[in-house]
């Protein structure tokens, strides 16, 4: 028998019975994150309501950890602005008294200093925003000049119903011209027949004008409670974050969003996640159906005492290509809490499936180590073996932050490596690899690198952040872009098939091997907060590309100002 079940089917099952409902929660990317880890470190303490490994994070609980932390953290100007700034952002969460606005429009326009349109009445909270992005730059790339911007606008609405249903949306339409070693990255990653280019973080997109790209950033979900206090709901199309690290080897936000249904688990110090997701395989053009694949993840977190957590993930990306079960969604893949591995052997092995572990230590009030272990296959045999077996296909992460560091306030830096071998995530077809929308899923970079980054922090005034980034990465690339994996595929590329290599049983894979390919990127930025969630910025970036492949080198010397409002800023590094 056939079971053939859609995302609204499995929701009306689950919706059934629900109480109170969840908060929504504090959009990727935002300078929200960082905050929140720099708090919990000097705290002293891990919350047990936050484990900071699953993002995004919940509003409700992170304004009531901010409202929570001792005064000892509250130590400069900056700090105060800071903790302030997570009450207002979410007042209807905090327990402080968060004033009106001295500048209302009409009565009833930014009444509140986070809310353009605001109401909270009994079973009805609303807030909406417009959102802007308006960005030009301008830089050389070897011996050519490119000429970049971005323009955005949009809206960003979230709320609640009676008290029981939370909703979020996010939908902004995007014209843009970027650096050019972006441009070689969505060449990259625009299948060989496809009438549309991919660009990076983004689904659909279409050209615009000559150099330029158009497309639509949609967001969306529902949150709600199935058991009181116990288990939450969310669904909706999203991304998600499972890690501590600026980069993350087991799910992030690097790719295209895609449609969910995530149900969160927390009882004591455990918080456990499953995330049932729909993704697309390559794309074609527009108008067309794209064939779809389908994920599931498990992660256990675990808070020890005051400054250890620990994490254990498994995932599973399945499809079927034939056309009797294309679309299919296996129901064995549903249960909440068996081994994935176990499911995927007794169907035939035909599935990806991939095992993690995640840590972070926090010490003396100053210092958080942190790490992930990711395994897609593994043969103790031929690891002993040093054979360099191409199934031997791992990647480890291992970084620590450093807060006020050196003793000077609101100084905080972030050393952090990631090694992840050749063929890591690839798999038979793009029904089964790690990507969506054919794009990573983990790290931007895909596989067979080594990387190495280093963030410094510095906030001098409450409004004012300055970041410095560098990125050092050694990885192997191919000759050719083509699927034709039998002419080139030393295992960076994680859209072509692992097939020919595994047929051929290929031994001596090294980290780096193929077309070896270093790249140096260093950012400098500093943003000025004008008002609640309106910045400028002003943005210098040096990216060297160095290959052995002479047509494959790159220089970029870019710098770009923007002004932005309710939205994150657009950075690509990789």
């Amino acid at each position: 028998m056939i079971y053939r079940l859609t995302f609204l089917s499995i929701l009306t099952v689950l919706l059934q019975r629900f109480s109170n409902a969840q908060s929504t929660y504090i959009p990727l990317n935002t300078g929200a994150y960082n905050l929140t880890d720099r708090y919990e470190v000097l705290s002293g303490r891990i919350d047990p309501a936050i484990h900071s490994s699953v993002k995004p994070y919940n509003r409700e609980q992170t304004v009531k950890f901010i409202d929570s932390l001792p005064q000892s953290v509250k130590q400069t100007k900056a700090d105060s602005f800071n903790l302030n700034y997570f009450r207002i952002d979410s007042w209807e969460w905090s327990n402080a008294e968060i004033a009106n606005s001295k500048k209302a429009f009409l009565k009833a326009f930014y009444a509140k200093q986070a809310d353009a349109y605001s109401v909270n009445v009994k079973d009805f909270d609303l807030h909406i925003n417009p959102v802007l992005y308006f960005m030009g730059g301008n830089g050389a790339g070897n011996t050519q000049r490119n000429y970049t911007f971005m323009n955005t606008r949009g809206i960003e609405m979230r709320g609640r119903i009676a008290k029981r249903i939370g909703f979020y949306t996010f939908f902004a339409d995007n014209q843009g011209a970027f650096p050019n070693y972006v441009n070689q990255k969505i060449d990259y990653y625009t299948p060989e027949n496809s009438v549309n280019p991919i660009v990076p973080y983004e689904a659909f997109a279409k050209t615009f004008k000559s150099n330029g790209y158009d497309f639509i950033t949609g967001r969306g979900y529902i949150t709600f409670e199935l058991v009181k206090k116990y288990i939450d709901l969310q669904f909706g199309y999203d991304k998600n974050f499972i890690g501590n690290g600026y980069r993350s080897l087991v799910l992030s936000d690097a790719g295209a969003p895609y449609t969910f249904l995530k149900l969160n688990t927390h009882i004591w110090k455990i918080q456990y996640q499953n995330i049932f997701a729909q993704m697309n395989t390559s794309t074609g053009g527009a108008d067309v159906l794209y064939p779809k694949k389908y994920s599931a993840f498990h992660h256990l977190s675990v808070n020890i005492g005051k400054h250890l957590n620990i994490g254990l993930f498994e995932s599973i990306i399945f499809g079927r290509s034939d056309s009797t079960k294309n679309g299919t969604y296996d129901v064995s893949y549903l249960n909440p809490v068996i081994f994935y591995r176990s499911i995927e052997q007794a169907n035939g092995s035909s599935d990806n499936s991939l095992l993690g572990l995640d840590f972070k230590y926090n010490f003396l009030k100053h210092f958080s180590f942190y790490g992930q272990f990711v395994i897609d296959e593994l043969v103790f045999q031929e690891v002993k073996s040093h054979s360099g077996w191409w199934g031997n296909k791992q990647a480890l992460q291992l970084g620590m932050k450093y807060f006020n560091a050196l003793g000077i306030k609101n100084l905080d830096l972030q050393a952090e490596t990631n090694i992840v071998r050749p063929y890591m995530y690839q798999h038979a077809d793009y029904y089964t690899s790690y990507t969506n929308f054919n794009q990573p899923l983990a790290h931007p970079m895909g596989a067979n690198f080594v990387e190495l980054i280093g963030i410094a922090r510095y906030q001098p005034l409450p409004r004012l952040m300055m970041q410095g980034k560098m990125f050092y990465t050694i990885f192997g690339d191919d000759s050719t872009k083509t699927t034709n994996t039998a002419v080139s595929n030393n295992g960076g590329n994680i859209n072509k098939s692992y097939t020919p290599i595994a047929e051929a049983n290929t031994y001596g894979n090294t980290i780096a091997q193929g077309i070896k390919t270093n790249i140096l990127y260093l950012s400098l930025q500093a943003s000025y907060q004008l008002r609640h969630n309106l910045f400028v910025d002003l943005t210098y970036i040096y990216r060297k590309q160095t290959s052995e492949l002479a047509s494959k080198n790159l220089d970029t010397n870019y710098i770009s100002c923007g002004v932005r409002l309710n939205i994150q800023p657009r950075n690509y590094e990789f």
